[in-house]
């Protein structure tokens, strides 16, 4: 009966909800989640400076830019998701958004290796409250015939966010180039580099605080309760389509690991192979992100809901299907390239292709999972995905330039042979698990 009443509930929000509203929350959600690829994102462009004032290696350095950030993300993703399904949504990511700005923001104060990674650990604990949450706030006010658009326009927000912080870093190490050093007063004397951090973590504050005042969580609407789901239910569910999300959760991880390879180890590839300067890679990466990257995030739903409304209940896995194979060929061509025009040229349907899997996966999982435990679910595959495919991936690319190639100027054959592996595992994996995903729609009801 109470899964009734909520179910009544939310259809209720959804129909009362103004296209308009419904499409402001969309809009506020992404700008959260432009933010936060800005605050993670923003590393990889000041690779240089940071390996050399904190003397480290690739190797250290992927693990602050992959596993210090995805492993915290992941795991504390879980928690956060249980109380997503039980407590208002709106705080949860208004928290998270405000953790993350600060944390992001004490990356500026790091003055060793143990610093930064302490400061990264936080990045990722506040991060990890938005994407759950948001996805089952969008699927309870958006048709499933409406949710891919959805789900794409917030999946751009990675994107507008990626692009944002190369253009954004790259313009702040042109503007202090003659400045090393930075007195903050109480905070004392920071590089330059240092300083990246303070610009892009800040504003995020205010950001929290508009969601937090101006978003109502669709859950639960004249005062009907919501459903309550008990510890392990998300388990349990999964375990009882232990073949399909086995297929869902590791094809679409391998292609996260080609998304995030490319993301954080093109800067070194263009820096270190074709001579750019940091101000040069991040003004040419960040357009190809946000020209790009955002447009493919946006089709790749787009290409879901097109399949979805002529009969396809697989849309969504065939859509990643799509994308992955269309990718790879790009991918591996413009790491290999002998000089920057190609490698542009290539780069940008790859960026293009490397986007689809953000909205694809997210409309594959939210529309097995059942209402109560769409946040529990998002968590669980963003667990896997963001240790496969950040943790691992981004690391992958760092031990074979440093172990077997042992010279940072091979990056890019390290970067070629990890995304044709990943991509070719991504293909295989969603290609045998469309039968069983169909299975499982067809159990639960949904197909």
């Amino acid at each position: 009966m109470a899964q009734t009443l909520t179910e009544s509930a939310t259809a209720t929000g959804a129909r009362t909800a103004t296209n308009t509203y419904r499409w402001y929350i969309v809009l506020l959600l992404t700008l959260a989640y432009v933010f936060s690829f800005i605050d993670r994102q923003i590393l990889s462009l000041l690779i240089e400076q940071i390996k050399t004032d904190l003397v480290i290696s690739d190797t250290q350095f992927s693990l602050l830019s992959g596993l210090a950030f995805s492993l915290f993300y992941a795991f504390m993703g879980l928690p956060i998701a249980y109380l997503a399904d039980r407590f208002s949504r709106v705080r949860i990511i208004a928290a998270g958004v405000a953790f993350w700005s600060l944390a992001t923001a004490m990356c500026g104060l790091a003055r060793n290796f143990t610093h930064m990674f302490l400061a990264r650990v936080g990045v990722g604990t506040g991060e990890a409250a938005l994407t759950p949450a948001t996805y089952s706030m969008l699927t309870d006010i958006f048709p499933r015939e409406r949710l891919g658009r959805a789900l794409g326009t917030y999946s751009t927000g990675a994107f507008l966010g990626g692009g944002l912080a190369f253009l954004v870093g790259g313009y702040v190490i042109a503007l202090l180039k003659g400045t090393p050093v930075v007195d903050l007063g109480l905070f004392g004397a920071v590089r330059s580099w240092q300083l990246t951090f303070f610009i892009v973590g800040v504003p995020g504050l205010l950001v929290a605080l508009v969601i937090l005042l101006t978003v109502r969580d669709p859950r639960g609407v004249a005062g009907l309760p919501a459903r309550t789901p008990a510890i392990g239910e998300g388990l349990q569910f999964v375990g009882a389509h232990a073949a399909t999300f086995f297929f869902l959760f590791i094809g679409f991880s391998f292609f996260a690991m080609c998304q995030y390879a490319l993301m954080n180890w093109t800067p070194a590839l263009y820096i270190r192979k074709f001579g750019l300067t940091p101000t040069q890679a991040g003004y040419l990466l960040g357009s190809v992100l946000l020209i790009s990257s955002t447009a493919g995030a946006f089709c790749g739903g787009w290409l879901t809901d097109f399949l979805h409304k002529r009969n396809r209940t697989d849309a969504a896995m065939l859509s990643g299907i799509i994308g992955a194979a269309l990718m790879l060929p790009a991918a591996v061509g413009a790491a290999l390239a002998p000089d920057l025009r190609l490698s542009t040229a290539l780069l940008v349907p790859a960026m293009f292709f490397s986007s689809f899997p953000l909205s694809t996966s997210a409309a594959s999982i939210q529309t097995l999972a059942p209402k109560h435990l769409r946040a529990q679910i998002a968590s669980f595959f963003l667990l896997v995905s963001n240790i496969i495919g950040m943790g691992i991936g981004t690391t992958l690319v760092a031990l074979l330039t440093d172990q077997y190639f042992h010279d940072d100027r091979a990056v890019h054959l390290s970067l070629a042979t990890v995304i044709a592996a990943a991509a070719s595992a991504c293909l295989l994996l969603l290609g045998l698990g469309r039968a069983h995903y169909r299975a499982s729609l067809a159990r639960s009801g949904t197909g």
